[in-house]
């Protein structure tokens, strides 16, 4: 299992409730968090197979931004 790390623009629990969907719906997240108290608002993903690009573009999915860390 590797731990991902993004910089975000989800800022808030409705951004986050526009995303979970998309990042609930993929099979290869074992967990996700999201840390709005960090200026740069960042995602943590915890996957053993995906790469950062596909997380990153998962989130653009849902309309927001993530850029790997």
């Amino acid at each position: 299992m590797k731990t991902l790390k993004f910089k975000t623009n989800i800022n808030c629990s409705g951004c986050i409730r526009s995303v979970s969907p998309h990042l609930d719906g993929e099979k290869e997240i074992a967990h996700w968090e999201v840390d709005t108290s960090n200026p740069e608002k960042i995602l943590t993903v915890s996957t053993s197979t995906l790469s950062a690009e596909e997380v990153e573009n998962t989130v653009k999915k849902a309309g927001f931004k993530a850029e790997a860390l």
